[in-house]
């Protein structure tokens, strides 16, 4: 039998899920961004069988069942160690915060190194929770620029390039030499950590990194993918990074399984684009310019409901769009043109802004909002 969560106010992770208003919040990391059609047809079972019936999908490229109540956790956990989704070790299933770019293919480089670094994570050391490492190998150039990673195995200039998050030039490394390198580079970042710097950039910002750590230019980052047909299957959105789980299993069919990007969008292998109004499939929808949290009543912190209104203001707002629960602004780390922020049931606005700015206004009632200009 396993402890009742009680956890609270971190990353979820299976092991350790989170509380939130309308149940536990259980995170599948899957390995290499990537689940077999059978794995992702039982993660949609799982979900509707004890969850919401929706699946997030995060900005780090996981996926997450909400919605469980604490007597199914035990069964929830079962079953995804039935879909191999889950280390038998707790703590190794922690560290696999791993984003790998997902237009890789068997054998080559990124899959490589995506690989060989999952089987290298027992040997590194204890690291924060949030801490994690980025596999962006594609030869165009580095997709992942921007995305939640402290450590970074990049295509630079000249080769293979090891780079701290926050560093503007990396580490020439070879396939050899990056697994000794990534070891020193980790050491590295436990021994400078403090309580006001848990992420790489930060402690960058306040200890200059080893010069030999900075002499390899990285390569120009590479286009975010536009939502469409390519190579490898049919890039599809999700907007606001919620998945209806009974729509992706009606899509699954005839894929050979899903690739999951940090950009609230899926690759569906070898499949055609999904005729399901649940999903973005064109590539210019103002859907996929927006953010916004789940908001009230799932999350406690949050005053206000916030996905309707995302939705319904998606096609006036000609740049970004982040509608926030609270100041927390936990959909949205850069900062969006137009940013509403929920506070004691009103709105506040800020202009080209995180929702912890200062407003340029406050107290906006939702009808307020819905008939302002933006």
């Amino acid at each position: 039998m396993t402890t009742p969560p009680t956890v609270k106010g971190w990353c979820p992770g299976a092991y350790r899920p989170m509380k939130s208003e309308d149940g536990l919040v259980v995170r599948v990391r899957p390995r290499l961004a990537r689940l077999t059609a059978d794995q992702a047809a039982g993660l949609c079972d799982i979900a509707l069988d004890y969850g919401s019936g929706h699946i997030d999908l995060t900005n780090r490229a996981n996926l997450q069942i909400r919605g469980v109540a604490e007597a199914d956790y035990d069964t929830v956990l079962a079953e995804l160690g039935a879909l191999a989704l889950l280390d038998e070790d707790p703590s190794q299933e922690s560290r696999r915060n791993i984003l790998v770019a997902p237009f890789w293919t068997k054998g080559d480089a990124t899959a490589r190194l995506a690989q060989s670094l999952l089987d290298h994570l027992a040997d590194l050391p204890e690291l924060p929770a949030k801490v994690g490492f980025a596999v962006d190998c594609d030869p165009a150039g580095p997709q992942l620029v921007g995305c939640s990673a402290d450590i970074r195995i990049e295509q630079g200039q000249a080769g293979l390039i090891l780079r701290a998050d926050g560093a503007e030039r990396g580490r020439a490394v070879t396939e050899e030499t990056v697994k000794t390198a990534l070891t020193e580079m980790a050491v590295w970042l436990a021994d400078h950590l403090t309580p006001q710097a848990r992420r790489m950039a930060a402690v960058c910002n306040r200890s200059a990194l080893p010069s030999d750590w900075t002499n390899a230019q990285p390569r120009p980052p590479a286009a975010r993918p536009a939502i469409g047909l390519h190579a490898l299957g049919a890039l599809v959105g999700a907007p606001f990074g919620q998945i209806d789980a009974r729509a992706l299993r009606q899509c699954l069919k005839g894929a050979e399984g899903i690739r999951l990007t940090p950009w609230r969008a899926f690759l569906l292998e070898g499949a055609a684009l999904p005729a399901s109004p649940e999903f973005v499939t064109v590539p210019d929808d103002p859907l996929m310019r927006v953010d916004a949290c789940p908001g009230a009543p799932f999350c406690p912190s949050a005053s206000v409901q916030t996905r309707d209104l995302a939705r319904a203001l998606a096609p006036r707002v000609r740049g970004s769009l982040h509608v926030s629960g609270c100041s927390k602004g936990c959909a949205r780390k850069p900062s969006a043109d137009v940013t509403l922020v929920g506070r004691d049931g009103k709105f506040d606005l800020v202009q080209a802004g995180n929702a912890s700015d200062i407003p340029f206004k406050i107290g906006l009632k939702p009808d307020d909002v819905m008939t302002g200009e933006f």
